[in-house]
């Protein structure tokens, strides 16, 4: 794939979900995948109470021209990829615009608060319709549904990235993915991953 190129430099890049779904992993091989293709790339990350299901957060700042600072602006995301709904809601009420591009997971993830009764979570279909007149570049797949079906609900990530790869935004494809899996996993955990890219990729209409 030629590298495509970039509708801004710095372009920015967030990969947000909640502790124990592999956003980190997600965001390192993005950024690999990038690297690899020649950009400049820098990875900040944020952490709420991860190990109990709380906020992570990625920022990918990748550039042509060097090394841009690691924390996105305010309200200058280029693409937010989120692998919890909710979490879209949150990272876009303060790093989204009108021209951003969101992808996000559908399956929820319920706090604790959420689990015990105490808070409510809101419905799916609400949160979709929102986001939807919000960015009209918006696309939802539940990734952890077909992780599932590959047989574990962690390759939802992957899945995330296939999506993220059909979108033709940022510059990698399945090969790309390929080599930088493999630096990554066991040798016999890349098939499966593979596997994940490529649902995830068949699941986005462009």
């Amino acid at each position: 794939m030629t590298a495509i190129p970039l509708k801004k430099d710095p372009y920015s890049i967030i990969i947000t979900g909640v502790g124990g779904q592999g956003n980190v992993l997600a965001s390192r091989l993005l950024g690999s995948m990038l690297a690899d293709k020649g950009f400049y790339v820098t990875i900040g990350e944020t952490f709420g109470a991860s190990q109990r299901g709380g906020s992570v957060m990625s920022h990918l700042r990748v550039s042509k021209e060097g090394v841009a600072s690691p924390q996105i602006p305010r309200g200058r995301a280029d693409v937010i990829v989120s692998l919890e709904p909710v979490e879209a809601f949150r990272v876009l009420a303060t790093y989204g615009n009108p021209d951003a591009v969101l992808l996000t997971n559908t399956h929820p993830i319920y706090p604790v608060g959420v689990i015990r009764g105490e808070l409510s979570y809101p419905p799916l279909d609400e949160l979709q319709d929102v986001i939807s007149r919000l960015l009209p570049a918006s696309y939802f797949i539940d990734a952890t549904e077909q992780a599932l079906l590959l047989g574990n609900a962690i390759l939802a990530n992957i899945v995330m990235l296939g999506a993220l790869g059909r979108l033709n935004i940022v510059s990698f494809d399945r090969e790309n993915f390929h080599a930088a899996i493999g630096r990554r996993v066991a040798a016999d955990k890349v098939a499966v991953n593979l596997q994940a890219f490529d649902v995830g990729y068949g699941m986005v209409q462009v």
